[in-house]
């Protein structure tokens, strides 16, 4: 027999009755009932019932096991009395009787529970993280994980792109995020960087003839985090073709990610139409870039019906350049109370509020109540109706001025009512492809231009179209959006120097910064670059959605804190002088 188990701790069924057996584990749990000692043991795979009671020849070596001890037994399977089955476990018909036992690693007190899944402060989970790992929650999302890699990678396999590595240790490159810098210690002064993401090299690889790449690619950015992002490194999958247009990809792509979520989503419907949206429709209807398709409610321009209205605030912000009134429909909303409480939420995100109509049956016809309406008139109250398709029984919400300073906000709103009235179909997966985006943008506070975006994205129009205004040139870029969720972005790239070094011009790096910077890619599309496009894919948000987390630390092994630390292994540590001499290197402190 096997040193350590004849069998794992999933295994054992009724056909294993009366076979000498060894388990190893962890002791999940120890009930004493009437002097028989019943201990649930634990492994990666499962759960088996072992029990000894007065006349086993361990029975006092039993006792003093406690939880989450690493322990041998020797026993005999027993079948279960019909009365004691448990049909939750594959286990549940047999039980182990222990002959012999031998503790492999005692364990100290446990500073978290390992059995049962209570609410822990995350400085204590992430502190000892390997304890909080063995519980079933966690631990069934780290399989998950595994799982969806290594379908990702069959299904790429499949589809007959290669896998290609690409380096860790590079230079740095303006992704949009901050880098993670790195000191030379045989170039004293000068510096490496953690790849953002492996962006050039993937366009150097299809430079190279390569025709399609991917990777399960670790990316590395400086960022402040949020839920769901991690602060410092995560996982893409990372996939560039050569001779492709913007189609050729979501139609490479679609297959993959679809599959994965039909293989992996538990039984929700994972929807097979993705509709490709505008950008500038995408903030327009849903005030994000990123919108939850589950929720139907669509917002509407309605300015013109305020526009001269008796409604002195909207009628007076109308009278500025650029503002706008937007309604957000909210079918079945139609009481004052939901259209308070609404107004309340509006106030909680730093509005003055959020004004509203909402619509009842009076003498047999649909009559429009609140402040708005009362302001705005009989007329313009049903205009409103009218355009937005509502009824006695639903309800309006209107916010206005410079959309910007309000589509975040209402992208909010608009979550909310869909979440209160039960209009969103939690059961679902849907997608949708964000097109159109704007290559650049402008710095509110300086002015400057700057990459919205991908920089290394094609302009649509090509050369022709940099000459015009920046702020009015639209990149070959998209994102695919899951659930109110960006779970991938890409782009056709640019691979013709002249309109790289225009677009980068406009952005204001001078030729000789782009040369010395991007001087690799600028020189290999020098001698011959094929049309090539690709995407990136985030692993970690996938399977986060795919386990119905909200955090992405649920569903990364070792995950940083908000703070961007490792409380289980101590990063960021401090350096010793000798590191720092070696570097040429001095910590100076912070100002202030």
């Amino acid at each position: 027999m096997h040193v350590y188990r004849s069998h794992t701790c999933a295994e054992l069924d009724k056909s294993h009755v009366g076979q000498a057996v060894r388990l190893s584990g962890w002791v999940h749990r120890v009930r004493d009932h009437g002097g028989i000692l019943f201990i649930d043991l634990r492994d990666h795979y499962g759960i088996t019932q072992v029990l000894a009671d007065p006349d086993s020849p361990v029975f006092a070596q039993v006792e003093k096991v406690r939880a989450e001890w690493v322990i041998r037994i020797d026993g005999e399977v027993k079948a279960r009395d019909a009365d004691l089955v448990n049909a939750k476990l594959p286990t549940g018909e047999i039980e182990v009787y222990v002959r012999d036992i031998t503790v492999l690693g005692p364990a100290e007190e446990l500073p978290l529970p390992v059995f049962g899944e209570p609410d822990y402060p995350e400085d204590t989970r992430l502190t000892y993280r390997f304890l909080d790992l063995r519980r079933e929650g966690l631990h069934n999302n780290m399989v998950l994980r595994s799982n969806v890699v290594r379908s990702f990678r069959q299904r790429m396999w499949a589809a007959e792109f290669n896998e290609f590595q690409t380096p860790i240790i590079t230079a740095s490159s303006p992704e949009g995020a901050r880098d993670f810098l790195v000191p030379s210690r045989l170039h004293p002064g000068k510096f490496y960087a953690l790849p953002q993401a492996p962006q050039q090299f993937k366009q150097l690889i299809m430079v190279s003839g390569f025709d399609k790449y991917f990777q399960i690619a670790p990316c590395f950015r400086d960022e402040d985090p949020r839920a769901d992002r991690s602060p410092t490194d995560f996982y893409q999958l990372d996939v560039e073709m050569s001779f492709v247009e913007q189609e050729d990809v979501f139609a490479a792509i679609q297959p993959v990610i679809q599959g994965v979520f039909e293989e992996f989503g538990g039984g929700r419907r994972v929807d097979a139409d993705w509709p490709r949206i505008p950008f500038a429709e995408a903030l327009l209807k849903y005030g994000t870039d990123k919108p939850d398709l589950r929720n139907p409610i669509e917002m509407q321009v309605v300015s013109e019906h305020f526009r001269g209205s008796g409604f002195g605030i909207f009628a007076k912000l109308l009278e500025n350049e650029g503002t706008e009134i937007r309604a957000i429909p909210a079918p079945t909303g139609g009481s004052r109370a939901f259209c308070d409480r609404m107004n309340a939420f509006a106030q909680k995100e730093g509005l003055p509020g959020m004004g509203y109509i909402f619509w009842r049956e009076e003498g047999g016809e649909t009559v429009g109540a609140g402040p708005i309406a009362k302001n705005i008139g009989p007329e313009r109250t049903e205009a409103i109706r009218q355009q937005l398709g509502l009824k006695a029984g639903d309800a309006a919400f209107f916010l206005g001025g410079k959309p910007e300073s309000f589509e975040a906000v209402a992208a909010k709103a608009r979550t909310e009512i869909g979440r209160e009235l039960k209009l969103t179909d939690e059961d679902r997966f849907a997608f949708a492809w964000i097109v159109d985006f704007p290559m650049y943008e402008k710095d509110a506070e300086t002015g400057a231009i700057d990459f919205s975006h991908n920089p290394f994205s094609m302009p649509q129009g090509g050369m022709e179209a940099l000459e015009g205004d920046p702020l009015k040139v639209l990149g070959y870029q998209y994102d695919l959006t899951c659930n109110g969720y960006e779970i991938l972005s890409g782009a056709i790239r640019n691979h013709r120097p002249e309109i790289m070094f225009k677009a980068f011009e406009i952005a204001g790096y001078p030729h000789d910064e782009v040369e010395k910077r991007f001087g690799g890619m600028v020189k290999a599309f020098r001698y011959g670059a094929p049309p090539h496009g690709g995407c990136a894919a985030g692993i970690d948000r996938i399977v986060m959605l795919l386990a119905d987390e909200v955090n992405i630390r649920e569903v990364i092994m070792f995950p940083m804190t908000q703070r961007a630390e490792d409380l289980l292994l101590g990063a960021p540590s401090e350096p010793t002088n000798e590191q720092l001499r070696e570097l040429g290197l001095r910590v100076l402190p912070r100002e202030g």
